[in-house]
């Protein structure tokens, strides 16, 4: 994958020397009742596995991470699946951005017919993120993933290719 680069980041997959960081984003206070929290051993595995991305967001000025997400890809049915991402500079506008560079890479790029990702309903930041690029919400896994806090609902939300191509 060649990188992708917005006006403030550059996008590119994550090494191994890359998974303590992705780590500690994930479990940052902030970012962590959000996501599922990898192991080292399970990233590593993604690295290496061609149905999964996983990818750093670097500041272009000064080449800190600031960010990461991590896709499934499935190539059959031509699906883009946005399984984690996580900023650890909040309001500066990073997610926006980062979003934005990964739905263009994958309906640009990649040739996706459906972007998709889930968030818990009191991910109220993301959510609001997710609305504003013109994502619809899809509907609810109630009660689908049991955590520390308790049973959590899923919010599904998607992109047809359509829909990107009317948005952007």
């Amino acid at each position: 994958m060649k990188d992708i680069v917005t006006k403030r980041l550059i996008i590119t997959e994550a090494g191994e020397e890359h998974l303590d960081t992705i780590i500690a984003l994930e479990s940052h206070p902030e970012n962590r009742d959000y996501l599922w929290i990898g192991t080292y051993e399970e990233h590593a595995a993604e690295i290496d596995d061609p149905n999964h991305l996983l990818l750093i967001f670097k500041k272009k000025k000064d080449g800190v991470i600031v960010g990461y997400a991590l896709i499934r890809l499935d190539f059959k049915s031509n699906v883009f699946e946005l399984r984690r991402i996580a900023i650890s500079e909040k309001a500066a506008g990073f997610g926006r951005e980062a979003m934005a560079a990964l739905l263009r890479f994958s309906f640009e790029e990649m040739e996706t017919n459906r972007f998709w990702l889930d968030v818990y309903p009191d991910n109220l930041v993301g959510i609001k993120l997710y609305e504003s690029l013109g994502m619809h919400r899809d509907g609810v896994l109630r009660q689908n993933y049991k955590a520390e806090r308790g049973y959590l609902d899923q919010i599904i939300y998607s992109m047809l290719r359509s829909e990107y191509e009317a948005f952007f």
